[in-house]
């Protein structure tokens, strides 16, 4: 795609209607995040958006996983977005780039690095020179991808988002006015946009008049699109983003809602002559740690699924939905006649845990491994801004019971004492302390359970939050150590090999935290759904690749393994399992259990 010759095509708005070439033109897109499907899947999941009569795919860019650290800009593989958008162009289709800096979307810290605030003189989500440098330096790398890829060149792009919701959380014009300023000076000439929830407030705070305002609902078209009207008098009215589900957190229901009412909706959107961005079309998955979280009064983490209930299920399989919209949208313009097939049954088998190794043969022995502090460091201190850390302190000699307090606990905390595990302090439950027996070493597994996604607290370090205290006196001379997880995981899976775990005896309790590890012969590659009821809380991975986490308390209780990821032969699991199993068992299902719905 890049160095096309400019393209004699021209998206533009109008008056009343965007337009193509001069003529008026209705967007129908749908959005379709890279970076939560396997890459081996884009051109699959884009080719099913067209056949439900999409002419567009809408996607974020996340910051956090180009830009894991400082400096980083990362495009192989899953984060090749180039190609993405290279795939849309092929299938026919334009694309919309939202490429933040912050994206909300339920994802780890909206889209904004850990290490960007390593400064608490950095500011979030304002024209504060430190945050703009950062986001300068990011946007700039998006835009030398997205520049060439415009529809003036030849590419898909018709539409960029600056910034994302910033009436819900702002009103700073001039962090706005830069971000305009560096998206045109970064060779983007197509239209710009704004996205606001339609109320007045939010509308006039999170947009320019240079900027095309669009809404973001899912219900009440009517109502909201006046209110949108209001604030865009001119030119075509627009929902970027129009929810057809929900997304769920851990310890509640599953989110569903009904394609009948989704369609109605849609339908009435689209007779009011408005554009939609169906969000989601197809929601995907919270791989690895990239979950978000809430955080109003209660801290509230997103589980790893994000199916969201949309037209395409996590596993890109049609849903009701699918069918329902694709009727909508063929009273106003014509569909392709192909429908995509529905899933089928996925492989369903059983076998056992073959090893089980303790977290403490697998951390450093070496005390250069360790970071040594007085005081107990957060997460972002020790410069880790996803997964698990592990605290060890000696503790003051004593016969007696004694209280341990934090002075927060982001996010939860496995706590033991000469390696027998007490208890854990949960942030949900909005617990900062535990009794603590007689002993010598204190060792505390702390988890980032997601950062906050939206609202006051993004930014937000992670970790254990101090003073850390004792009976109240500050509990000194710690030693941290982050937890690589993949080099854990990637070492059990070798070490079983080696040793042959096939005629191993199965593992009959999980005592964690512990590393178990499985493998499992397939003929073909195909997607399976891993069930993890059997176990307590952790994260599984599958050939090296980080599924995402599992939690007893629900409501998702099986992990999706894409087929991409499999081989035909022998493929690796390893569990990591913070709690403990009794009878733990590794079973794959025919079909995925999101959860109970609400009663």
């Amino acid at each position: 795609m890049p160095g096309l010759p400019a393209s004699s095509t021209r998206f533009r708005i109008g008056t009343d209607d965007f337009e193509l070439d001069g003529r008026p033109h209705r967007v129908i897109a749908g959005a379709l995040h890279y970076f939560r499907v396997h890459p081996d899947q884009w051109a699959d999941r884009i080719r099913k958006a067209r056949l439900m009569g999409l002419d567009t795919i809408e996607t974020y860019v996340a910051w956090n996983a180009h830009s894991p650290e400082r400096g980083a800009f990362d495009t192989s593989a899953g984060l090749d977005l180039g190609r993405f958008l290279d795939l849309v162009h092929a299938e026919g289709m334009h694309a919309i780039v939202r490429p933040g800096p912050y994206i909300c979307a339920e994802w780890d810290g909206g889209g904004l690095p850990g290490w960007l605030f390593e400064d608490p003189a950095v500011g979030v989500r304002r024209s504060e020179p430190l945050y703009l440098a950062a986001v300068d330096e990011f946007l700039r790398r998006v835009y030398e991808i997205v520049a060439p890829r415009q529809i003036d060149m030849g590419g898909p792009v018709i539409l960029v988002q600056i910034e994302n919701e910033y009436g819900a959380y702002g009103d700073d014009a001039d962090y706005l006015r830069h971000l305009v300023d560096l998206t045109r000076e970064s060779g983007i000439i197509v239209p710009l946009t704004t996205v606001d929830q339609p109320t007045d407030e939010m509308l006039s705070r999170g947009s320019l008049d240079e900027l095309h305002r669009t809404g973001s609902f899912g219900s009440r078209a009517t109502e909201r699109l006046a209110t949108l009207r209001r604030h865009q008098p001119t030119g075509p009215l627009m929902c970027s983003e129009f929810w057809d589900g929900w997304f769920d957190h851990w310890g509640e229901h599953h989110h569903t809602t009904s394609a009948a009412d989704a369609a109605a909706e849609l339908d009435a959107l689209l007779a009011a002559g408005a554009s939609v961005n169906i969000y989601m079309f197809h929601g995907g998955t919270n791989f690895g740690f990239t979950n978000g979280a809430n955080h109003k009064g209660t801290y509230q983490s997103h589980v790893t699924s994000y199916d969201y209930d949309a037209p395409l299920d996590e596993t890109g399989s049609p849903t009701a939905k699918f069918f329902a919209f694709r009727d909508v949208i063929a009273r106003y313009r014509s569909v392709p006649d192909e429908v995509p097939a529905m899933r089928g049954d996925a492989p369903a088998f059983a076998i056992a845990f073959d090893a089980a190794v303790p977290l403490a043969d697998l951390v450093p022995d070496d005390a250069a491994a360790w970071r040594a502090t007085d005081a107990v460091p957060s997460m972002d201190q020790l410069g880790v801004f996803r997964g698990f850390a592990l605290h060890r302190v000696e503790l003051p000699a004593s016969t007696r019971t004694r209280v341990l307090a934090f002075g927060e606990v982001r996010d939860r905390a496995v706590v033991s004492v000469d390696g027998v595990r007490i208890g854990v302090i949960q942030r949900d439950q909005h617990e900062t302390a535990i009794a603590v027996p007689p002993g010598r070493i204190l060792e505390v597994l702390v988890e980032d359970q997601g950062r906050v996604n939206y609202g006051v607290r993004i930014g937000e370090a992670k970790g254990l939050i101090g003073p850390a205290t004792l009976d109240g006196v500050e509990l000194t001379g710690w030693a941290s150590v982050p937890l690589d997880l993949d080099a854990m995981a990637g070492s059990v899976s070798s070490a079983a090999s080696l040793a042959g775990a096939s005629v191993a005896e199965p593992v009959r309790f999980l005592d964690g935290p512990v590393l178990a590890h499985a493998s499992f012969d397939m003929d073909a590659p195909a997607d399976l759904f891993l069930d993890t009821r059997s176990w307590g809380k952790g994260v599984a991975f599958v050939n090296g690749f980080a599924l995402g986490r599992h939690w007893t308390r629900g409501p998702q209780h099986t992990l999706y393994v894409p087929g991409a990821q499999l081989r035909a032969g022998r493929n690796d699991l390893v569990v990591f399992e913070t709690g403990a199993a009794a009878d733990p068992v590794v079973a794959f299902l025919a079909q995925p259990e999101l959860g109970h719905l609400e009663s």
